[in-house]
């Protein structure tokens, strides 16, 4: 069984890698080889996720997609969250989460009878949309939270923003003045591609002279 695991942070603050060791030791224990990993610094309400659909095309029927939790897969809104299931239905890609235990059952070394899969399969299928409508419900609560947040702060006259990580945009910068790929920046400076993105306009301007 190809084993591909998926580590997904939110911002390039977080730690993408954070979950390495947990989903190592899930998979050793029952004798199983992470074969390629695939890591990416994106949101989870976002479709937007290049590792991951670099993932979904490197499969083959019955690879299994690791994760440590559902929320780390998604927290996609109904519409895209179907979209991204018929996408890895598509593949005939077996899902595992550490905090789905009904999905477990993929990692085992002798799967279970053609009756007990289709029963199982359904009641995985159940409780992967559950725990995916609770993670977005999770997001958008946050998202609201904060919104309401930063008006009280704005209305008081105390909101001041995210700080802008100066030192790593200069960097970031740099290499693109140095003629770096996009990638190698990202790898190196933990940025996004929306930052690289946004930081490569600026450079652009500069050389002509905007």
């Amino acid at each position: 069984m190809f084993v591909r695991a998926y580590l997904r942070a939110s911002t390039d603050d977080q730690d993408a890698m954070r979950a390495s060791a947990a989903l190592e030791t899930f998979a050793a224990d029952r004798g199983l080889l992470i074969a390629a990993r695939y890591v990416e610094n994106e949101s989870g309400a976002s479709l937007k996720r290049p590792e991951l659909f670099r993932l979904l095309g490197d499969c083959q029927p019955g690879d299994m997609l690791l994760v440590e939790q559902v929320d780390r897969l998604s927290r996609l809104n109904a519409a895209d969250w179907e979209r991204l299931k018929t996408e890895i239905k598509g593949k005939q890609v077996r899902v595992v989460a550490l905090d789905l235990p009904t999905s477990w059952q993929w990692a085992g070394a002798v799967g279970p009878d053609d009756f007990m899969t289709r029963c199982l399969t359904a009641i995985n299928d159940m409780m992967l949309d559950m725990l995916a409508a609770i993670a977005r419900k999770d997001y958008d609560d946050r998202r609201r939270r904060q919104a309401e947040g930063i008006a009280k702060a704005k209305s008081k006259g105390t909101y001041r923003g995210r700080p802008e990580d100066t030192d790593r945009n200069d960097l970031v910068k740099d290499l693109l003045r140095a003629g770096r790929p996009w990638k190698t920046i990202e790898a190196q400076t933990k940025a996004s591609r929306g930052t690289v993105a946004r930081l490569a306009a600026i450079v652009k301007g500069e050389r002509s002279g905007g």
